[in-house]
């Protein structure tokens, strides 16, 4: 019994070292190509993605940590990045309280919490200019036309109100 647990634990631990071994040299390859003559980029590129990996090693969230392989799949630091940056946005969107504008950041960016953000952002700065504006007409003309999109309104609105306007005074 002993000895099957010893031969079991030699076997993890070269099996282990020989996949470290191997993502070594990926990266220090990847250091390579990005710097092909350049070695202290070359040592730059590879500590930043040894420690990048390794950071990775420990995310805690499965689910953003597959969006961030899935769009860096061999770049360690880019995938560290792209991490934190989801993870934020994601615990972002737990808290936002606009549920009619959350559905539409959600609708829009179902897999991308980063973008679903800005989208929120984006449509609820929208949403609460035009509760603000006082044409009725363009507004009106706005939400016809764009009913399930604030940015779209906006964009819409200041086009009636706005930009008639400047192009009789710019002639």
């Amino acid at each position: 019994m002993k000895k099957s647990i010893l031969i079991l634990s030699v076997l993890l631990i070269s099996v282990s070292m020989s996949f470290s071994q191997s993502v070594e040299s990926k990266i220090r390859e990847f250091a390579r190509s990005e710097y092909p003559s350049d070695t202290k980029m070359q040592d730059y590129v590879y500590k930043k993605q040894i420690s990048a990996y390794r950071y990775m090693q420990s995310v805690t969230d499965s689910e953003v940590k597959k969006i961030a392989v899935r769009e860096y799949y061999n770049d360690y630091a880019m995938q560290k990045y792209t991490y934190n940056k989801q993870f934020s946005a994601k615990n972002y969107m737990k808290t936002v309280t606009d549920s009619e504008v959350k559905k539409i950041a959600v609708r829009e960016y179902y897999n991308d919490y980063s973008m679903q953000k800005y989208t929120y952002d984006k449509q609820l700065s929208a949403k609460n200019y035009m509760k603000s504006v006082t044409n009725s007409s363009a507004k009106a003309k706005a939400r016809r036309e764009y009913p399930n999109d604030y940015s779209m309104q906006k964009y819409t609105y200041d086009k009636l109100a706005y930009w008639k306007k400047w192009e009789k005074k710019s002639r």
